[in-house]
């Protein structure tokens, strides 16, 4: 059992900069203990005041199309050439079977894991649709508060539900593969709609004029699509991280979009919305978890559970049942 101490004490930390009481704080709002729970709680409230002084950026693609390296190479050019200080949730993909998860990311990106000014904190994403962390809200902040001024979400990428990224970042981009055949690009036109800005992803090589032929299809594509609340009209680049190349205009795309956005207001009107949203979020997640701690409910659901796997009682019926036990 990790120490815990008392809400003070994290978030004079976190305020302080302290990478180890950081990600102290961030296993804190991962855990389900009821106790920390409570805890992380009022850890988050606290360091609120000091949080949302960043840009979110959520990264998502389909698997293989370089995700950790390229958020390696745009997370440092970040750092180098503008002076941010950076924060990386990676969330991992976790077993259905056994649970377990790789949680590989900082191993894959060794140059940022040990620069100073970035912070990578890898977390399982559980049963959590669309590969978000459920607590990858509260760690925006605890990051935020840290003082890390740029905060990439990177999703597992499966296109189960991306809208749950979607939801708690300022700008999001997808990054897509030239060339890589329908089976790996089924995906693209759900996510396309919520796309601010298209990546086309290891152009460099053989690469260059197929990724060329692609940017221009993919900026064709969104021209049919009709301009959203913000007013802003997605972008489609080129770059290749292995040459470090097109991170300046994916950088510049992405200021383009905060200078129109903060400036006909919904940029904050975007942030308070996602706040409402988050409540929701938390109030559907504690029902959920305070219905399974129902004591009634352990004891009869595993009975009426069987009985729903063998047919002889609806899922319907079933479920009717057991809410009335609450």
């Amino acid at each position: 059992m990790a120490k815990r101490f008392s809400p003070e004490k994290y978030v004079e930390g976190i305020l302080a900069g302290d990478r180890v009481m950081l990600s102290r704080a961030i296993t804190l709002v991962e855990s389900r203990l009821p106790s920390d729970l409570e805890l992380a709680q009022e850890v988050v409230s606290q360091v609120l005041p000091h949080a949302g002084n960043s840009i979110r950026i959520g990264i998502t693609g389909v698997p293989g199309v370089g995700k950790s390296t390229f958020i390696e190479a745009f997370g440092n050019y970040l750092i180098k050439e503008q002076g941010r200080k950076l924060a990386v949730l990676a969330i991992d993909p976790t077993s259905q079977r056994s649970g377990g998860s790789i949680l590989g990311d900082k191993t894959r990106m060794d140059s940022l894991a040990t620069n100073p000014q970035a912070f990578i904190r890898p977390s399982p994403a559980g049963k959590s649709l669309g590969g978000v962390s459920r607590s990858t809200r509260e760690s925006i902040i605890l990051c935020e508060a840290a003082g890390f001024d740029a905060i990439f979400v990177e999703t597992v990428g499966v296109g189960q539900s991306e809208t749950a990224v979607h939801a708690m970042v300022d700008f999001f981009l997808l990054l897509m593969l030239a060339g890589a055949g329908d089976e790996l690009q089924g995906i693209k036109r759900g996510i396309m709609e919520m796309a601010d800005a298209i990546a086309i992803t290891k152009a460099d090589g053989e690469n260059v004029a197929k990724a060329k032929g692609a940017r221009a299809e993919y900026q064709s594509a969104l021209h049919l699509y009709p301009l959203g609340a913000s007013g802003w009209s997605p972008k489609v680049s080129t770059c290749s991280a292995l040459e470090n190349t097109g991170l300046d205009t994916i950088w510049q795309t992405i200021s383009d979009y905060l200078k129109l956005t903060k400036g006909n207001g919904f940029f904050e009107k975007k942030r308070h919305d996602q706040n409402l949203q988050w409540m929701y979020e938390a109030i559907r997640q504690g029902l959920e978890d305070s219905f399974f701690a129902q004591e009634q409910v352990k004891q009869q659901l595993p009975d009426i559970a069987q009985q729903v796997k063998n047919g002889q009682k609806s899922a319907f019926a079933a479920a009717a049942e057991l809410l009335k036990l609450v």
